[in-house]
């Protein structure tokens, strides 16, 4: 009998479910938006029920096209948006809206309401901070509860549970309160690596006013690593996802993890027996809405600015470090859309049957040939990709965009152009972040690189040439929902650790090697890159002192 299971993977936009082999091939898949409300500038909602809704719906579709016999499928697993869901003692949604809306009761990751908050945090210090890169991001969960207890004293008085996503659909789904390694370590200062399971250190969140935080249940103590079995699906959850109660439920993790455990498994292709510390020089890029940049290694590396380390928070028995840049495939967008080819750009795709990716990058394409230059196409146009600030290596979220090489050209030539300078300027900074990688000791030299960013060809090889390392795609392009159905095979004990589902469900793909030819036109562009920085930090200190 052919055994299967499946991973759910909830982005920011959508719920996606894939239904996997234990070999670790993608049988049929399934997606369904999800709503989201930004009230106000900084302010990003979701509501949970809409969430598990789309998730039961992309799960059943997702099993019906896999043709998989319900009874066949012996493992379910989530990961999720690192986003704070709340609920009242009733287990029904508690809102985080200042509108009072009940339906609206999850902070979004990119919700950046509380940076006073953080940056408050950060200036008292305490010694949970050493493994957040030396500081507290406004995307992290204390920042986002201190706010909820200041500006909605309501919502914190009625509170019956506080939950990072990927573990309130856990519990949803078994009805079991059981928090993930993964989550609380990267995103609640959760110690990972204090005894058998970890530890809170309680006096961080008592220094801040969240001490009653623990009181009746609202976060527990009840962590354990991810893939570990939380139970089986509850009769509800199995009517909704169409599957049996017998179906395993496993332990869930953050969704840029789960793409880190899809995609690293390969560096072990071809090297039976190879050590775990094999992956010290590889790369997880989790290209999307935003970019994740996952590094595992045996032993700590305290990175200033870059988030961890983190023990057991993605590859069992090591240390994640974790980079990333808040706006990526975000700034993509913005950056088409407030150009006035905007709207012609669309309706020309649409007529083609093309996405607005695949004519920008015809067209730079074109313009490369006419004028005999390669990425040079972009030689007087500079942007610092911090739109929504920095998250690594500078920890700034309080830094902004610059864009310098504008002129009154409106024509779809100019768009093409400031959308490969985007796309570089996206690159550089991931530069950026595995400088200060290997700076620490790694030894980065291929990254493999999973997401929405890995189907454009000009962004793959804009990373290579940028960065000097190839990039390794998986075979499988779905890694995030891969690498969340390998929890899954490890909470059913279809495989028996998390390291063994990867060498048995990750595989490697195509290749992209960087090309030596662009090395000194990417140093020069990268050097004006690093000065920009210095003169926003400059001209923002200048008006400070007013």
């Amino acid at each position: 009998m052919a055994h299967y299971v499946i991973g759910v993977d909830v982005g920011t936009g959508s719920a996606r479910a894939g239904v996997f082999d234990l070999a670790g091939n993608l049988l049929g898949a399934s997606a369904r938006e999800i709503q989201i409300f930004q009230p106000r500038e900084d302010y990003v909602e979701q509501s949970s029920e809409d969430i598990w809704r789309a998730a039961g719906e992309a799960v059943r579709e997702a099993v019906e096209r896999s043709e998989a016999a319900p009874e066949d499928v012996i493992g379910i697993s989530f990961d999720a948006t690192c986003s704070l869901v709340a609920l009242d003692r009733e287990n029904r949604p508690l809102t985080v809206a200042l509108e009072g809306d009940p339906s609206r009761n999850i902070i979004v990751w990119m919700d950046h309401r509380a940076i006073e908050e953080a940056e408050e945090i950060n200036r008292q210090g305490h010694e949970v901070l050493k493994y957040v890169g030396g500081r507290i991001s406004p995307e992290m969960e204390a920042p986002k509860l201190r706010w909820l207890k200041k500006s909605l004293p309501d919502t914190w008085r009625q509170a019956g549970k506080f939950f990072d996503l990927a573990d309130y659909l856990v519990y949803q789904a078994t009805g079991n309160d059981i928090r993930s390694l993964c989550t609380v370590v990267c995103k609640w200062t959760y110690q990972g690596h204090i005894g058998s399971f970890g530890a809170w250190d309680k006096s961080f969140f008592e220094k801040f006013g969240l001490e009653d935080l623990f009181d009746g249940g609202k976060v527990t103590g009840h962590v354990r690593p991810m893939g570990t079995p939380a139970g089986t699906l509850t009769p509800e959850a199995a009517r909704r996802f169409g599957l049996t109660e017998k179906c395993a439920v496993g332990v869930g993790i953050i969704d840029a993890h789960a793409g880190g455990l899809g995609s690293l498994g390969a560096v072990w292709s071809g090297e039976e027996g190879a050590p775990l510390e094999r992956l010290d020089t590889a790369l997880a890029l989790i290209g999307g809405t935003s970019s994740c940049h996952m590094a595992v290694s045996m032993e700590p590396k305290y990175i200033p600015g870059v988030w961890g380390p983190y023990y057991g928070a993605m590859v069992p028995g090591m240390w994640l470090t974790e980079g990333g840049q808040s706006a990526t495939g975000a700034l993509i967008d913005c950056t088409i859309a407030n150009h006035a080819q905007a709207e012609p750009l669309r309706k020309r795709a649409q007529a083609e049957g093309k996405t607005v990716y695949e004519i920008l990058n015809e067209t730079v394409a074109r313009l490369q040939k006419e004028a005999g230059v390669g990425p040079e196409l972009t030689e007087d146009i500079f942007i610092l990709p911090y739109h929504h600030g920095n998250r690594s290596p500078n920890a700034d979220p309080m830094a902004k965009g610059v864009v310098d090489g504008v002129t009154l050209d409106m024509s779809p030539e100019s768009l093409a152009r400031l959308y490969y300078a985007t796309i570089q300027a996206i690159a550089y900074g991931t530069r950026d972040i595995v400088e200060a990688m290997n700076r620490a000791g790694y030894r980065i030299d291929r990254i493999y690189a999973t997401g929405g960013g890995t189907k454009n060809p000009l962004w793959l090889q804009e990373h290579a040439d940028i960065t000097g390392c190839a990039l390794v795609l998986p075979r499988e392009p779905e890694a995030v929902l891969l690498g969340t159905a390998i929890l899954a095979a490890v909470a059913a004990v279809a495989h028996p650790d998390i390291p063994s589902a990867m060498k048995a469900m990750d595989h490697p793909g195509e290749s992209i090697r960087p090309n030596p030819s662009t090395h000194k036109y990417h140093q020069a562009k990268y050097a004006v890159f690093k000065e920009m920085y210095r003169q926003h930090l400059a001209r923002r200190k200048r008006m400070e002192e007013i």
